[in-house]
């Protein structure tokens, strides 16, 4: 039996036609870690009128979010058909959001272009976080600040998003994460210090209970031992 492909970013392009339906469960786990996010980002910032670009936006849930909140958004991911999945549900809901194809690393945004980045489910995904990082901090205005969240590598947190995520519950496809890819939020830190990025804050992200259709929703936690989110900042 051939081993299982890690890391495997097709699986975006293959529900696109169906990333704003809610019929598929991990679809919906995507969209329903949007309020838990919001929630905690809206603290740091305010978005309103902000120049904003979500790093790997997918079909652009975290997108219209933000276009809700009153900031200038601009969407950036290498899965075409999940980005035209995006224009066309930002046309329907009359939001004004640039939707671009390409990858962290090879960013051709102009320097200083943006004054906050968000980049969630996607940094233990990238081929090379370091030139991520690096871009992330070029298209930052000085004094603009990156949003994220990503998955801690331990034991723990292999088995809750790989064995049960993936193999157990399912509420993941499978290959979606290859946890070798994680990162601790020390690695985190190290990146940021290299970029010349200043943490701010992190914290945990996790499960706070069931929906009505039995899946879960999402809230900050105490604990940074399987997900995470945090804040940092591109200095004045």
């Amino acid at each position: 039996m051939s081993e299982q492909k890690r890391n495997n970013l097709a699986i975006y392009d293959d529900v696109a036609a169906k990333w704003w339906s809610d019929e598929i469960r991990w679809v919906r786990t995507l969209k329903n870690l949007v309020p838990a996010r919001m929630r905690y980002f809206d603290r740091f910032t305010s978005w309103d009128g902000a120049k904003v670009l979500d790093l790997g936006c997918a079909g652009g849930f975290m997108a219209e979010a933000l276009a809700r909140r009153g900031a200038d958004v601009t969407g950036l991911d290498p899965a075409e058909d999940a980005i035209a999945a995006a224009r066309a549900h930002a046309d329907e809901e009359g939001l004004a959001i640039t939707y671009d194809i390409g990858t962290g690393e090879e960013m051709s945004y102009p320097d200083a272009a943006f004054d906050a980045v968000v980049c969630v489910d996607v940094l233990e995904h990238v081929a090379d976080l370091q030139k991520t990082l690096n871009q992330v901090v070029r298209v930052l205005k000085p004094g603009g600040r990156f949003f994220f969240d990503t998955i801690n590598r331990n034991r723990i947190a292999r088995l809750a998003a790989i064995t049960i995520a993936e193999d157990v519950v399912r509420i993941l496809p499978k290959g979606t994460h290859d946890p070798e890819m994680f990162i601790t939020p020390e690695d985190l830190r190290a990146g940021f210090a290299a970029a010349g990025l200043t943490d701010l804050d992190m914290t945990g992200l996790g499960p706070r209970g069931i929906s009505r259709r039995g899946d879960l929703t999402f809230g900050a936690l105490p604990l940074k031992t399987v997900q995470y989110m945090g804040v940092a900042e591109k200095p004045a």
